[in-house]
């Protein structure tokens, strides 16, 4: 009885009322917007961008963009996210841009033209150079010694049926597709597309890669498939670290792709009996498949002599000896970082989906994503240390 007494007791002490404004669930806000502020990100943003009015009043297409990075920073993954942040009032104190609502934000999204989202990528590369100032002198030079740029896609699902520019994947979902670049040392992204969920991003990237070394996954097309009946079987080599895995290389390039370049070919021997291809012709390994033997059903696949996945490398690296390519397919292999932007993007901003039926506001909420995913990056290249070559120690959770 006695510890009911003194339950009820503080029962009655305890007030349950309005939370206090002068408190916040942000705190952390402070570091983005003290790295936002050192860096005069807006200012090199609107330098970039140009004005998106004809009268400069309220907010610029930079505080547009920081202010919903900042806000998918703190959590938001809807443009009401802004409306929530804006009645934080500690919090706006702390964000890098205050009192950002949705429908304002959504006013001036939709004044983008596609000369104001090149403006951006501009920004975002002025952005980019000033920030290895602020890092020590061996790590900048460590990270521009020879930074290496990822490019690869991810889709963001959009709802409803009124939605212009997405489109459904083979998934049946209806999204738009992000294609980004990144700088795979930093965790940065520099430039970026907004695509339909149909679109394929390599259909013509021959001309970005003048003058650079590159790498890059191919589209399996018929002229690719016909490579490699110029292929022998002693001309494969075992690919480093993995199972069942082989690589050759082929002297197939288009006349629109740099001389240099040659298709390197990786194979994986499949075990149908283990079920590693399934039946359904729409499954991503089985499109991996010869298309004399994707046609196949399983139990006809069972009873061939090989069946081999295949992916096709179009790269400039020096590839000249099996070991060397072996070498180049295996670095290739492992160039993940972009996988683990996206996965950030998407968890720890709000890529992961599209909020709007303009395709302006959606690829507004795409670069606040990315810029929020950089911040972040860059709040771990200041505060993180080197250990055996990688970045160790704390990284910012708003």
């Amino acid at each position: 009885m006695g510890r009911a007494r003194e339950i009820a007791r503080l029962r009655r002490r305890v007030r349950i009322g309005a939370p206090d404004p002068g408190l916040t669930r942000f705190g952390g806000m402070v570091a983005a917007t003290e790295l936002v502020d050192r860096l005069g990100m807006i200012k090199l943003l609107d330098g970039a961008i140009g004005p998106i009015k004809t009268r400069q009043r309220g907010y610029s297409g930079g505080e547009l963009l920081i202010g919903i990075a900042a806000a998918q920073l703190a959590g938001e993954d809807f443009l009401v996210g802004l409306d929530r942040q804006r009645a934080d009032a500690a919090g706006q104190l702390l964000a890098p841009v205050a009192r950002l609502s949705s429908t304002t934000a959504a006013g001036l999204a939709r004044r983008f033209t596609p000369a104001h989202f090149r403006g951006v990528e501009g920004g975002v590369a002025a952005v980019t150079a000033a920030m290895p100032a602020m890092l020590a002198a061996t790590r900048a030079a460590a990270l521009c010694q020879a930074p290496t740029i990822d490019l690869d896609t991810t889709d963001g699902e959009v709802y409803g049926r009124q939605k212009r520019g997405v489109a459904c994947n083979h998934h049946g979902q209806r999204v738009g597709r992000p294609h980004v670049a990144t700088w795979a040392e930093t965790g940065v992204a520099p430039a970026a597309d907004l695509m339909g969920g149909n679109d394929d991003p390599r259909s013509h990237p021959a001309g970005l890669f003048e003058g650079v070394e590159f790498a890059i996954g191919a589209k399996r097309i018929a002229p690719l498939w016909r490579s490699l009946s110029g292929i022998a079987e002693t001309d494969w080599v075992d690919a480093v670290d993995t199972h069942a895995a082989q690589v050759a290389v082929t002297d197939y390039c288009p006349d629109w792709w740099p001389a240099r370049t040659r298709l390197l070919i990786r194979r994986v021997r499949l075990d149908i009996d283990a079920g590693q291809v399934w039946g359904d012709p729409r499954s991503r390994r089985r499109r991996t498949l010869h298309p004399d033997q994707r046609a196949l059903p399983p139990p006809e696949l069972a009873d061939a002599d090989a069946v081999y996945a295949y992916s096709f490398i179009m790269t400039n690296l020096d590839v000249s000896t099996p070991e060397r390519a072996a070498t180049v397919e295996h670095w290739y292999r492992h160039r993940t970082e972009i996988e683990n932007i996206f996965r950030d993007s998407k968890h720890g901003s709000a890529l992961r989906h599209l909020p709007s039926g303009y395709p302006q506001l959606n690829t507004v909420w795409m670069w606040g994503a990315l810029l929020a995913t950089s911040i972040a990056g860059w709040l771990h290249q200041l505060t993180a240390t080197t250990h055996d070559g990688r970045l160790v120690g704390p990284f910012p959770i708003l």
